[in-house]
């Protein structure tokens, strides 16, 4: 053998033993640190944390991603970075790559002007509107258009494996997130990359477009979102330039998922903490003490108007097997955007639940906030004494509440809606399986109810549409419950108008693979969309439920900025649909769903 052969050979040695002996490592440190929860979990007791054998699904670098700036970031502490690469290794089967989220291919030859974004086609915000109706009254695509509804381009996020952030588009631009840390800005007919931007973190939410006054005293665009450390931006629309950048919560464990919402130059950003609700049930830790927020900031000049608060400031409550000191109330975070009420200077959010005892009244409610100075007006709440976290699967854990809720939060956004009679309403689906109604006139009393599946703990119900009349819920849940199938709801009365049933799967049969539909629903005039977590985007008729498309996401796409890429489950964001064109993203990895990282957009084919 040559000596160029011999060092080939040497080479590939070098590499097997060192993957042999990090396979090794990344199996010591998940017995050591991962086992307990994540090894054949208890679905009563601990159905959030994936199985060992699901994990194998995701990419090493949504595991890496978890580890360094996720769920599991505390889990992770002590942590090398070489070990946790390992650890993702090990559970995925493959190394983490160092990505090139900066896209270079296919970049836009011209950058024109942004117009007003209030006077052309626009999607702005999580629905579509602030008033977060999911209802694409102007949206350009009608039912009887879907026979003829073609994928124009695929765009493929580069390190994304649970495609959460929702598009914007406004005046032809599409402003779209990635969990890896990114933000695009696009061309919405040709799929060209206008720029990058490259925040502290990743992201997982929806942005906004606003109007902005620069230094020198011109008029321009900012878009604003939230990065999931809890970080607000201001990025100039046009450039991709930072205009500022605020911390909205101190706390280790906040996390932002839900989108901002933007409203007369007011910012409102909400705050979850889901990372201490997965982490607080070791008796080391001293649980719990986040607190659930709205802030409001000047979008401007990014300074904070006011903070409120969905819990009290924590107590000492008692102390853990080890000693260490507890608190409570906390938790009660809030996942979803925030919904505005001009006419009675009110915002509506709706609330999780609570991670420690005593329970507040605010937890899994929907709260009207004075959005003038951030005082809680008034409370509804519909599923009292909910205190959960994770890990609560052993005997006398002083860290677990004494009475486990059921883990039924809010995490889609209250829809403020008139009725055909004129009646104001607010309408919201839950974890729980129930979808409301409530009156905004009466300080949020109920009006009706109505049971739309058996409800579930594992997996949120991310959004309902309201249209014409009818409220459409889509049955989520996952581990407890097969969910899946949609309902029409008359938003007058509670009652069903229609009821389609979950369809057969699109997917081969396995981890991650479930006809559940807990991403949010759209809603165009005639019809309704709704995907499943089996990587189907189904459209429905509005007034009879009959399904009249299908699109199937399992597959490979060629994009235009030469990322590789794939659709899977939907879940989390749903459908928006502008000017003719429709844009949907699909992967959603995670607890649930399997993994996947493309938008798609799909137009009218004449």
């Amino acid at each position: 053998m040559s000596s160029l052969g011999k060092a080939v050979v040497l080479f590939i040695f070098t590499v097997l033993m060192s993957v042999n002996i990090q396979a090794q490592d990344g199996e010591a440190l998940y017995n050591t640190r991962c086992a307990a929860c994540h090894e054949n979990p208890d679905p009563e007791t601990n159905a959030h944390a994936p199985a060992r054998a699901n994990m194998a699904a995701f990419t090493p670098n949504s595991v890496y991603a978890a580890l360094t700036d996720g769920l599991m970031r505390i889990q992770a502490t002590g942590m090398s970075d070489e070990e946790m690469r390992a650890l993702a290794a090990y559970l995925t089967g493959a190394e983490v790559s160092d990505l090139a989220l900066e896209i270079t291919e296919n970049l836009c030859e011209n950058n024109p002007p942004i117009r007003n974004p209030a006077l052309n086609a626009s999607w702005n915000g999580w629905g579509p509107d602030v008033r977060n109706t999911r209802f694409a009254a102007q949206g350009g695509i009608q039912r009887d258009d879907l026979p003829n509804l073609r994928l124009k381009w695929a765009y493929g996020l580069p390190g994304e494996g649970q495609a959460r952030a929702q598009s914007v588009v406004v005046d032809g631009r599409v402003f779209v997130g990635n969990s890896a840390g990114a933000l695009y800005s696009l061309d919405a007919q040709s799929g060209c990359t206008y720029w990058t931007f490259l925040p502290r973190s990743g992201i997982r939410s929806a942005a906004s477009v606003g109007p902005y006054q620069f230094e020198d005293g011109s008029d321009g665009y900012a878009v604003y979102f939230v990065d999931i450390r809890a970080n607000a931006y201001a990025v100039n629309a046009q450039t991709g330039e930072v205009l500022w950048v605020r911390k909205v919560d101190e706390h280790p464990n906040v996390r932002g998922t839900g989108a901002v919402t933007l409203h007369n130059g007011v910012l409102y950003v909400p705050m979850t903490g889901v990372g201490e609700e997965t982490t607080s049930s070791n008796p080391d830790y001293a649980c719990c003490t986040f607190r659930g927020s709205v802030s409001a900031f000047d979008a401007q000049t990014g300074d904070l108007l006011w903070k409120s608060f969905m819990v009290p400031e924590p107590r000492p409550r008692g102390t853990s097997s080890s000693g260490v000191l507890l608190y409570g109330p906390a938790g009660v975070g809030i996942w979803s955007a925030p919904t505005i009420d001009d006419d009675r200077g009110l915002i509506y959010v709706a609330t999780g639940n609570a991670y420690a005892e005593p329970v507040p009244e605010t937890s899994d409610a929907i709260v009207a906030i004075n959005m003038s100075n951030g005082e809680i007006v008034w409370v509804t709440q519909l599923t009292p004494a909910d205190a959960w976290i994770g890990g609560c699967n052993t005997e006398n854990n002083p860290n677990c509440p004494e009475d486990i809720g059921p883990d039924f939060d809010f995490s889609a956004s209250p829809i403020l809606t008139t009725t055909p009679s004129g009646r104001e309403m607010l309408v919201i689906p839950q974890k729980s399986g129930f979808a409301y109604g409530l009156d905004p006139n009466n300080r949020g009393e109920l009006v009706w109810q109505y049971r739309a599946g058996p409800g579930s703990p594992v997996g949120g119900v991310w959004g309902a549409a309201v249209g014409d009349g009818l409220a459409y819920v889509a049955v989520g849940g996952y581990i407890f419950t097969q969910g899946g199938g949609i309902h029409g709801i008359d938003i007058e009365t509670g009652e069903r108008a229609w009821y389609t049933g979950p369809q057969d799967l699109l997917c081969a049969e396995g981890p991650g693979c479930s006809a559940t539909q807990s991403a949010a629903v759209t809603a165009i005039p005639g019809a309704v969309f709704s995907g499943s977590a089996d990587g189907g985007m189904r459209a429905y008729d509005a007034d009879t439920g009959e399904i009249i498309w299908t699109f199937d996401a399992n597959q490979s796409f060629e994009t235009v900025n030469g990322v590789e890429a794939n659709g899977a489950s939907f879940d989390g964001p749903g459908p928006v649909i502008v000017d003719g064109v429709m844009y949907m993203l699909s992967g959603s990895a995670g607890f649930v769903g399997r993994p996947g990282n493309v938008l798609l957009a799909f137009e009218v084919e004449e």
